[in-house]
């Protein structure tokens, strides 16, 4: 969240967006990005000027909205204003923080860290679910491969999805190179929507992306953010693969037919 005139104009356009494409949208601004990988980076209007400008979101756009936390005693907080909160994939294992969470009422939405296994995430579930939440949200975001570099292996999406649990593949973070650019997070947003259609096509409950007017110039996560213009046309595109995969899934003999159609293109 870098002002709230920009983040008012963003939660606009989104939201006409959504209004266009057989979607749910939630709207996400971090009031503190707490895990800057500099102490000089910017991180944002802290708490209370956060919360007072996603419940102006809110009120002006009729979007849900979500946010971070980053320490227990802000989930109470948070939760009077968001529908949603969001526990950051640094903190999947915070016990404390996943139960603050829980007690907000909300619905819960856990990244699942990047130095963990699919499987291991039963065990947020059962601290939530200990807690008194049942609406959680799990969500894929790479996993460390060596040093700044992320990878995805989309197994987790239905690994996860076997827990129990609706998954989010997060496609911008997923891109992330952390420590790449020295004292702050490289990326390349041109990975950004192949690895969505990628998600899309395994079967993905719900998509997570970060956009920005101007990214090259954003305050926070750049590199790997889609450029706001694009983005309307890039979630159309995935409307349009979600609905061939249900409908392929839903249409045993669409698929046989199309099965054929490849058989006899391939043979001659």
């Amino acid at each position: 969240m870098e002002d709230e005139s920009l983040t008012l104009s963003i939660a606009a356009r989104l939201a006409e967006i959504a209004a266009g494409l057989p979607i749910h949208l939630v709207f996400k601004a971090s009031f503190d990005k707490a895990n800057r990988t500099s102490i000089e980076s910017f991180r944002g209007p802290g708490i209370e000027k956060g919360l007072a400008v996603l419940r102006k979101v809110r009120d002006a756009t009729g979007l849900p909205v979500t946010t971070d936390i980053h320490e227990s005693w802000q989930a109470a907080a948070v939760g009077e204003v968001c529908e949603l909160v969001q526990v950051p994939a640094f903190l999947a294992r915070q016990t404390d923080l996943l139960a603050a969470a829980a007690r907000t009422g909300r619905a819960v939405h856990v990244k699942k860290g990047q130095f963990m296994s699919p499987a291991d995430m039963r065990h947020v579930l059962g601290k939530l679910e200990a807690c008194g939440c049942r609406n959680v949200l799990l969500c894929e975001r790479g996993t460390f491969f060596g040093y700044g570099r992320l990878v995805n292996d989309l197994r987790c999406i239905p690994e996860m999805q076997a827990l129990g649990a609706p998954v989010v593949f997060d496609a911008t973070h997923s891109v992330q190179e952390p420590g790449g650019l020295g004292s702050a997070t490289g990326g390349n947003r041109r990975m950004v929507e192949p690895l969505a259609r990628a998600a899309v096509a395994v079967g993905t409950d719900a998509l997570f992306f970060e956009t920005h007017p101007d990214p090259d110039h954003a305050k926070s996560d750049g590199p790997n953010m889609v450029p706001l213009h694009e983005f309307g046309p890039m979630l159309a595109r995935l409307v349009r693969l979600r609905h061939a995969v249900e409908h392929l899934e839903d249409s045993p003999e669409a698929l046989l037919k199309w099965d054929r159609r490849e058989s006899r293109a391939t043979s001659q």
